[in-house]
């Protein structure tokens, strides 16, 4: 059953993508209406997470500011972009992997979204993506970074790396510690079948960079690893 339902999905998600695809670019690219280009992400992510069956609970939205902010998260599963991108801000931009570049759609909607890609491997590049998701948050956006760069296997806290929390202080926006649980069971290592799953989402009290400088990196990056460790050990939403 649930190898029928994954293919029903991935069927289904490759459809949307052929046919919104094309749309996004031409309302994005000629239109220049990145909310509607928005509009058909969410309705792609969130055709797909339905037909998969992951749900998700969200608390702590309280918390968040009515101003641009870093939402960092843990990762645990492959789930946890589509849910966080749906959880979180109907209009958040993302952090991501420069390999992600690949996909010649993705690649152009992530541009015309305003999404930044960081490439580790390239140190001047990965500045001056930095650089430019300051300036995108200054201008009132707000982002999401996953700070361990990987998914961790164990669901223990990876190191975090520096990135994002650079783009933090240079624009001097708060940093929202952010904890996601539940999708480790979505897929398995080596399979292509998508588990029905019950996803936490668990939002903290911003940290604020007002003040600090790149030299108070490391204590921030303490602090938030802190608190996000904080909110896995409340658990699971879901009872």
């Amino acid at each position: 059953m649930m190898v029928i339902r994954s293919l029903i999905t991935y069927v289904a998600l490759v459809v949307y993508i052929a046919i919104a695809g094309p749309l996004g670019l031409l309302v994005g690219i000629v239109l220049r209406w990145t909310g509607g280009l928005y509009r058909l992400g969410h309705g792609g992510v969130r055709l797909g997470l339905a037909l998969a069956g992951i749900k998700w609970k969200v608390a702590g939205h309280e918390h968040v500011p009515a101003t641009a902010v870093v939402y960092c998260s843990n990762h645990e599963s492959n789930v946890d972009p589509p849910v966080l991108f749906e959880a979180l801000h109907p209009r958040l931009k993302i952090l991501y992997k420069a390999e992600l570049r690949k996909f010649p759609i993705m690649k152009t909607a992530f541009d015309v979204a305003g999404f930044v890609a960081v490439d580790r491997g390239d140190r001047e590049q990965a500045f001056a993506s930095i650089a430019k998701g300051s300036d995108s948050l200054r201008e009132g956006n707000s982002f999401l970074i996953f700070p361990e760069g990987t998914r961790s296997r164990t669901g223990q806290l990876l190191p975090f790396k520096k990135g994002g929390f650079i783009m933090a202080i240079e624009a001097q926006a708060p940093v929202v510690p952010v904890a996601v649980q539940g999708g480790r069971d979505a897929m398995r290592k080596g399979s292509a079948v998508v588990r029905p799953v019950r996803i936490s989402v668990r939002i903290g009290k911003p940290v604020a960079t007002t003040g600090l400088t790149l030299d108070d990196r490391d204590a921030l990056i303490a602090r938030v690893r802190a608190e996000v460790q904080n909110l896995l050990d409340e658990g699971p939403l879901w009872t």
